[in-house]
């Protein structure tokens, strides 16, 4: 199912994230594993970014608590709903409710959007992607019918995550969030940011081998991007070529997995998501969230797609992934863990 621990030693690894040299080689072989997994299909999922609010004070973050010049919003129930409705014309069947980690929202509220979204379309998954939550909270989300939760991990060395956040904030909370959401029954997403201040290689294969253990169905990384408002202005973006190499490496390590070609990667290159496809990725997220509040949803500068209609969206990512020479697969795709 997936190549264990000794497969692959620490400084193969190292190579491969550090060295340029390895990258054909790299997109070859993971190209090779997803089509012999889910052959040219790429899976699409309507992202519906419905709150911008959040408690937390990430020091990466453009929608961190303290960033007093965000133009703060939150969707009601029937606004989403009315995401949903466009989605589903679309032949989305896949939505994505991701927001800060709003308190507003109580478990009810969030159950009932699930709840409404569920009963709409029975055929489609609906994926959380609102932070770290109770075993509890987790629990009531996926009796409400909740398929899929997403969690990027960010960083699971201790020293490197109290780098990027504050003291009241721990790594290890956030990884227990994840192993409570694989017991319950979620369909899980992990990932990190490629770059991120302060990150080491040594720090990424922690991340890698962390992944081997939880064996997510869905791993989704990025370039770090900056944000201005935020304590890390001045620190440089992250590499595309280095996140293109680990997207492989992710492909070859687990070549079941759902891994998605991120918004961030097409904001730090105008080909990023074709390329993110070549290189073994196999899922986009297009965004259905109203244009009036997509650029407020600004985890990172200058984020591509925030004015663009989701019909004009949805025509724009047919075209590019054509153009990486793959088909848009109809479905919820989910995850495939045996050949």
């Amino acid at each position: 199912m997936t190549n264990k621990k000794s497969d692959y030693t620490d400084e193969e690894l190292k190579r491969w994230i550090e060295d340029g040299a390895f990258s054909e080689m790299l997109i070859a072989k993971a190209d090779r594993l997803r089509r012999e997994y889910y052959g040219d299909n790429v899976y699409l999922r309507g992202l519906i970014e419905f709150t911008n609010h959040c408690k937390n004070n990430c020091y990466y973050c453009g929608i961190r608590r303290s960033n007093t010049n965000v133009q703060r919003y939150r969707m009601t129930i029937e606004e989403i709903q009315a995401c949903c409705q466009e989605g589903d014309k679309l032949g989305y069947r896949t939505f994505v409710l991701q927001g800060g980690e709003d308190v507003f929202y109580s478990d009810g509220e969030i159950c009932r959007i699930i709840n409404r979204i569920k009963e709409m379309y029975p055929d489609c998954a609906v994926t959380l992607s609102i932070g770290e939550c109770s075993r509890e909270s987790y629990l009531a989300y996926f009796r409400a019918g909740a398929d899929r939760y997403l969690l990027r991990e960010e960083t699971v060395n201790e020293r490197h995550y109290q780098k990027l956040h504050p003291k009241n904030m721990s790594g290890k909370n956030r990884q227990k969030c994840l192993w409570n959401l694989k017991e319950i029954g979620f369909q899980v997403g992990a990932g990190f940011m490629v770059d991120s201040p302060f990150q080491t290689t040594e720090d990424l294969i922690q991340d890698l081998r962390f992944l081997q253990e939880l064996q997510p169905d869905m791993i989704g990384i990025g370039p770090y991007l900056r944000h201005s408002n935020t304590p890390f202005a001045l620190y440089k973006n992250g590499s595309i070529e280095k996140t293109l190499r680990l997207i492989s490496i992710l492909r070859i390590l687990f070549p079941y997995a759902l891994i998605p070609a991120t918004t961030a990667l097409g904001t730090i290159h105008p080909m990023g998501r074709e390329l993110g496809l070549k290189a073994g990725a196999n899922v986009l997220m297009p965004n259905l969230s109203p244009t009036k509040v997509r650029n407020k949803y600004e985890l990172y500068d200058n984020k591509i797609c925030t004015g663009d209609e989701a019909v004009k969206c949805r025509a724009c990512i047919e075209r590019r992934v054509r153009s990486a020479g793959y088909q848009i697969a109809v479905g919820r795709g989910d995850v495939k863990r045996k050949k």
